[in-house]
């Protein structure tokens, strides 16, 4: 991807997540009960990308919103009082899929993460291969990756608003 060519505008929209790379502590332990989440891109009057995400949790439906703040290229991403330290595209064909790399803080623990954003509710070939070569060239170990499952009824519920 030549990344000079990459506009912020490009990575608005629906998406579907549907897998992630975590170092996150609990990540291993979860993954498995992890399902595919919703995700709505959208920027605001004052060009602050905004990112709305639904997922299902153990306790159910959760709905998040972060506003995002542009670094000192157009596109790289940050939002440190909430944590966000780092949020950018790895990889992307600019219109079915994008490989998001985000660093987060969350007390005492810094961890990264890679997830593969898709237009479409099953990832193409090339978008995986993608997904995968970023995270094991970043270092995750396949433990540290997962396939979400499938919970089409929150994420289009939530991903059509």
């Amino acid at each position: 991807m030549d990344r000079t060519r990459l506009k912020a505008f490009q990575l608005l929209g629906p998406w579907y997540v549907l897998a992630v790379a975590s170092r996150a502590k609990d990540f291993m332990a979860e993954k498995d009960m992890k399902s595919v989440e919703g995700v709505v891109v959208t920027l605001t009057p004052d060009n602050k990308l905004r990112v709305r995400s639904s997922r299902r949790g153990p306790d159910g439906c959760h709905q998040s919103t972060v506003e995002l703040l542009k670094y000192n290229s157009r596109w790289v991403f940050e939002n440190p009082s909430l944590g966000i330290l780092d949020y950018r595209v790895l990889g992307t064909n600019f219109k079915d899929y994008a490989v998001i790399f985000t660093q987060l803080e969350f007390g005492d623990e810094v961890f990264n993460t890679v997830e593969l954003y898709s237009r479409t509710e099953m990832a193409s070939h090339e978008a995986m291969q993608l997904f995968t070569k970023w995270s094991q060239g970043l270092g995750f170990l396949p433990q540290q990756q997962a396939q979400l499952q499938k919970d089409w009824l929150l994420v289009h519920t939530r991903s059509s608003r």
